[in-house]
């Protein structure tokens, strides 16, 4: 990344109102998260918090049937069942370093919202999320939870209801409140410096992979890594200190929902083109006068028009290899590894699994797929395709 870009994605494109909060957030990001101060206060949270490391485990009977030695990144085993909590308190203390009284958050899933809620309640902060109607409704769980945790949750009525419209309704308040809000963006999205701070904060995943491997391999590289991407938090944690290890071959999953040529589809790196969506200059799903198209995802977590700016680089440079999982085969994926290993994953991490099938492995490929959050959330999307 060289000022907020990756190759020709990224930038702040704000509005003059916020010019002022994020070009200070800009100029401070990094002497606080790199001072020895924060990194103590963060790792200690995430050890006897969180409860990182999160274990890699050796998946044997998927590896069987795939050929391969699949090892599994648990991040659905931290604490709020996700790897949206690394970054969120990561912010929060950002944020209070920075003198911010108040946070607002988006989400579409309900993970990075009850994140956010979360670490507000460890920090005694008062807490916002806005939330898609849509999304309100499908991830009803999530909602309950952020608000016995505090959190004021703001149903977002405009547009499709979903991922897109909260950011749109965040950026809104922000606006209004810029001098005492912190905005705890949930991915690797919007104006600089948000993409490199989440990615920052999330690349603990990747440092954690290669203590493990050397223990479980003899070496601290894989050779595939797998991770699914809607904004790209997971994914650019998965990946980040691999990045320019050639030896180590990317895949990433997106949200083909009903097909990428079905028009019902958030698969952003297959069917956008460049645009600036909530700040940054990336691929976006739009018409051609550059209105932002409706996505659509059975995933209410990868439900989103646009992709991190790192995500769209690895693609147009061809560094990450992106598939497009469509939401039958997401939802096969889910009930593959829920039989085969007693894990119930996330609709988003199904993304990521249904790639197996189409990969042709080597018996001595050693392979590490993201697990990024627990199912318990999509249960009724489960049942309902069972």
């Amino acid at each position: 990344m060289k000022e907020g870009f990756y190759g020709k994605f990224g930038g702040a494109y704000v509005p003059e109102i916020l010019y002022a909060t994020v070009t200070s957030l800009q100029q401070q990001y990094r002497e606080i998260i790199d001072s020895k101060e924060f990194q103590d206060e963060y790792s200690q949270l995430l050890r006897d918090y969180v409860g990182r490391p999160s274990p890699l485990y050796l998946a044997r009977r998927m590896s069987e049937r795939y050929g391969c030695r699949l090892y599994l990144k648990r991040e659905d085993l931290n604490h709020t069942g996700a790897h949206k909590i690394n970054n969120a308190i990561g912010q929060i203390l950002l944020a209070r370093k920075m003198g911010k009284k108040r946070i607002i958050a988006e989400t579409g899933a309900g993970q990075h919202g009850v994140a956010t809620a979360t670490v507000c309640a460890l920090m005694n902060m008062p807490c916002r999320v806005y939330m898609g109607a849509t999304d309100v409704e499908r991830q009803r769980v999530n909602v309950e939870r952020m608000r016995m945790l505090g959190a004021e949750v703001y149903p977002v009525q405009s547009g499709n209801k979903t991922l897109k419209d909260a950011t749109n309704e965040a950026i809104r308040d922000w606006c209004c409140h810029p001098a005492d809000t912190f905005y705890i963006i949930g991915s690797t999205v919007g104006p600089h410096p948000y993409p490199d701070l989440v990615a920052r904060l999330q690349s603990v995943i990747s440092k954690e992979i290669k203590t493990q491997l050397m223990e479980h391999e003899g070496r601290d590289y894989p050779d595939i890594l797998m991770a699914c991407v809607g904004g790209g938090s997971n994914a650019a944690g998965t990946i980040f200190h691999y990045i320019d290890d050639m030896r180590v071959r990317i895949y990433l999953g997106e949200a083909g929902g009903k097909g990428v040529d079905s028009g019902l589809t958030a698969a952003t790196i297959h069917c956008g083109t460049l645009g600036i969506i909530h700040g940054a200059r990336t691929l976006v799903m739009q018409t051609e006068d550059g209105q932002i198209t409706e996505p659509y995802s059975i995933s209410a977590g990868l439900d989103y028009p646009g992709i991190g700016p790192m995500h769209a680089h690895l693609a147009d440079t061809h560094r990450a290899t992106v598939m497009a999982i469509n939401d039958d085969e997401a939802l096969k994926a889910a009930f593959e590894l829920t039989r085969l290993e007693g894990i119930i994953p996330a609709l988003e991490s199904a993304h990521a699994l249904a790639m197996l099938p189409k990969i042709d492995f080597k018996p001595s490929d050693v392979v590490v797929l993201t697990v990024s959050g627990r199912g318990d959330k999509d249960l009724t999307t489960y049942l309902k395709a069972l």
